[in-house]
């Protein structure tokens, strides 16, 4: 009987899927402290909006949090964090400096591996942030990224078994070191079917002696069957949350896997009483915490318009905040048409949320009256453009054109990292200029909050009271999903700034809904 190797996913992929990543260290360390106890040896720790959340809404170091986890959890546990290619953990491409700067400040930190993919599949964006991570003494996950795609886009070759192991083999062809290899769906839209044959043929490709691992959400209650096609495909890991974290916008849980695969050739090895032990610790410690109805819902909308867990609940958080939650239904069924025209480039962060941006402007100018791409918002804009990399296939020549136009700036077709200057010195300059230790950690922090408006990273570092906040999700009223897209006729947007983090920029909007108007940023 082969036993299947799992890492427990809640406390990163868990609490961005669920809470848009903003939970208090404090709160949760009694939960680590029980899943150790219970003998969970592979751990989600950090990255991804873990990095960012605990600067922007809970008042905390990033960096504290991952060494009071590893001081937790103790020497031996693997520790696993989330990097996107060369964007590393931020939202928007980082300079060579910094990428390499941030897997030597993750080793620092107390971290095992680091998983590590591009949204686009591009295996150049992967090169670099491979070697650094491999060079800093970590281990290297390198991952394919997967989709389902929208109706009526099937057939054009991108998001087939196919597709990915053609990526696999030019990960391979261009020498990147890694230690283990996964195939991750954020979306959790992948059809079953597809992901057993393409573990099928990637494991035909790569011999038995490579760890392959799958990762999905169970958002469209898929997340299982595809747990079980990867497995009876090759696969040789998972990644599973635990109750209250689990299933919904979250990924599968952990016990109903080791439930699923009663009967078969495969196991999981794990003492269910001590994992329903430390899920009763998990669910006190969240306890005061808002469960919003969509992360815990099975969503069959997803399928068609492929939105990633960890990225739907942030963004209902932003839409409830601004008053705008009416718009959800309508954005998300844009949202295929974006992904459609935009090069089909897998929906996980920070696409995910160009995708979303640019429904979300969609459908502002439909419900003006105004023309559907009338706003080409920053992300989006320089993703069609070739900025960010190469995407899967060809966007579409007339978005290209306006984008263009509306960018002001021409289609690129080189290596995004030859267009950035080095990010180092910059953050040194600006410690320095405000009097601020110049520590690696600084310089990363300055470095990876990089906005042309401000740096929320020297906020943090001032101690700024913008951002000096706990804005976790407390008990408080909550407005359910709606059933039907409502598009009041007296919706009003107009575009008041951009800004951008980590060089990804977010839209900001004043909107005016029944003559009140609100404030509007769509970001992650």
């Amino acid at each position: 009987m082969k036993k299947i190797l799992f890492q427990d996913t809640s406390f990163r992929d868990g609490f961005q899927s669920v809470f848009g990543a903003r939970v208090l260290t404090k709160d949760f360390l009694p939960a680590l402290e029980a899943a150790t106890h219970a003998g969970i040896e592979h751990i989600e720790a950090g990255g991804g909006a873990r990095f960012q959340a605990p600067y922007l809404y809970c008042n905390e170091d990033a960096f504290d949090m991952m060494d009071t986890f590893r001081k937790t959890v103790g020497k031996t546990v693997r520790l696993q964090t989330l990097a996107r290619g060369i964007n590393v953990v931020a939202l928007g491409p980082q300079p060579r400096d910094m990428i390499d700067l941030h897997a030597k400040m993750f080793k620092k930190h107390g971290m095992t591996r680091i998983r590590n993919f591009d949204a686009l599949n591009d295996v150049n964006n992967l090169i670099y942030s491979g070697k650094c991570i491999k060079d800093a003494g970590l281990e290297h996950e390198v991952v394919i990224t997967m989709m389902e795609l929208p109706r009526g886009a099937e057939g054009n070759g991108a998001h087939e078994p196919e597709f990915y192991v053609e990526t696999l083999k030019k990960i391979l062809d261009a020498g990147i070191p890694y230690d283990s290899i996964c195939f991750k769906d954020s979306t959790g839209t992948a059809n079953p079917n597809k992901v057993y044959n393409t573990f099928k043929l990637a494991r035909k490709l790569l011999g038995d002696k490579v760890e392959l691992r799958v990762h999905s959400h169970d958002t469209c209650a898929n997340g299982i069957r595809q747990y079980v096609a990867a497995i009876e495909g090759g696969a040789d890991g998972i990644c599973c949350c635990r109750s209250p974290l689990s299933g919904g916008t979250g990924q599968p849980d952990l016990l109903a896997m080791w439930h699923t695969l009663k009967g078969t050739d495969y196991t999981l090895d794990l003492d269910v009483d001590k994992i329903l032990e430390a899920n009763n610790v998990l669910k006190e410690s969240l306890a005061d915490y808002e469960f919003p109805p969509e992360a815990l819902a099975i969503s069959p909308e997803v399928i068609f318009s492929p939105m990633p867990g960890g990225a739907l609940t942030a963004n209902t958080l932003m839409m409830r905040d601004t008053k705008t939650f009416h718009l959800y239904p309508q954005v998300i069924k844009n949202m295929a048409k974006c992904v459609a025209l935009g090069g089909f480039a897998s929906s996980v962060t920070p696409v995910s949320q160009y995708y979303f941006q640019q429904a979300y402007a969609n459908t502002v100018n439909l419900n003006k009256g105004k023309g559907e791409w009338d706003t080409i918002t920053d992300g989006y804009g320089d993703m069609v453009l070739g900025y960010l990399g190469k995407t899967p296939r060809e966007p579409d020549p007339e978005i290209v054109k306006i984008a263009s136009e509306k960018r002001g700036k021409p289609v690129f077709k080189g290596d995004p990292l030859d267009k950035l200057e080095p990010g180092i010195p910059k953050a040194k300059k600006l410690l320095e200029e405000n009097k601020l230790p110049v520590t690696d950690e600084n310089l990363f922090i300055i470095g990876a909050f990089d906005t042309k408006g401000g740096n929320k990273g020297l906020d943090f570092l001032l101690g700024k009271p913008s951002i000096r906040r706990e804005s976790v999700p407390k008990k408080k009223p909550i407005v359910a999903a709606p059933a039907v897209a409502v598009a009041p006729a007296s919706v009003a947007v107009a575009p008041i700034a951009n800004t951008s983090v980590g060089g990804a920029k977010t839209v900001n909007y004043g909107v005016s809904v029944g003559g009140k108007t609100f404030s509007v940023q769509v970001s992650g």
